[in-house]
């Protein structure tokens, strides 16, 4: 797997980058409205999950911040942006191990499934219909297991547009032929030789070096 990925994560709520918030602890269910609620036993299970994805645990208190900051109005659009945007790396990594045609990364399975599990079960840590909110902790996993995962899916989302491409050369549906991992990285060679010849062919010339003569096309 990829050391480095291409992909940018946009910003979530700053308060969940916060080793620590100042303010009393309440360990109790609190519910500061909108529908927005922090079980005790649900935040341990969240923090033993995020665990698994070597994520520092978070507090209640950086939750309930992370929620005020989607309720307001200056911070909200990018911090809504963050949150769709890894959702829509989540349905990647779903498609990703559910493709039978690539063979996954051995290091990217464990938190791909950590992620798929979590987003499709029924221990959530805030509740769907929590305004703003419902989907805060679905960005957060994927977050956390983002710097295992996001070589792997940049990788994979670079085997669909190859194999789409294939598909189009082709004339058949994606699906209709045999498009392995190896068969990826044989496209991707390929494809990255054609730019390099490309980009040399125009930064120099066809014609033999020191030739001055103009030449006429009839």
């Amino acid at each position: 797997m990829n050391a480095q990925f291409a992909t940018t994560l946009l910003p979530l709520p700053a308060a969940l980058q916060s080793a620590s918030l100042p303010g009393p602890r309440h360990p109790a269910r609190r519910r500061p409205g909108g529908g927005f609620a922090i079980h005790a036993k649900a935040l341990a299970r969240f923090n033993r999950l995020l665990g698994r994805l070597q994520h520092v645990p978070l507090e209640r208190e950086q939750l309930v911040a992370a929620w005020r900051e989607l309720l307001d109005r200056s911070s909200r659009e990018h911090c809504t942006a963050g949150i769709e945007q890894r959702l829509q790396l989540a349905v990647a990594v779903e498609r990703m191990i559910r493709d039978a045609t690539w063979q996954a990364a051995n290091e990217a399975i464990a938190p791909a499934r950590v992620v798929v599990g979590y987003i499709h079960g029924k221990h959530e840590l805030i509740p769907r219909q929590a305004a703003r909110a419902g989907r805060l902790d679905d960005a957060i996993v994927v977050d956390a297991a983002w710097p295992q995962l996001g070589g792997e899916v940049d990788s994979y989302l670079d085997y669909c547009r190859l194999r789409a491409i294939e598909a189009e050369w082709r004339g058949c549906p994606v699906g209709q032929f045999t498009f392995t991992r190896a068969d990826w990285q044989q496209a991707r060679h390929a494809e990255a030789s054609l730019l390099a010849h490309v980009r040399r062919v125009g930064q120099t010339s066809y014609l033999p070096a020191g030739t001055t003569a103009l030449f006429r096309i009839r």
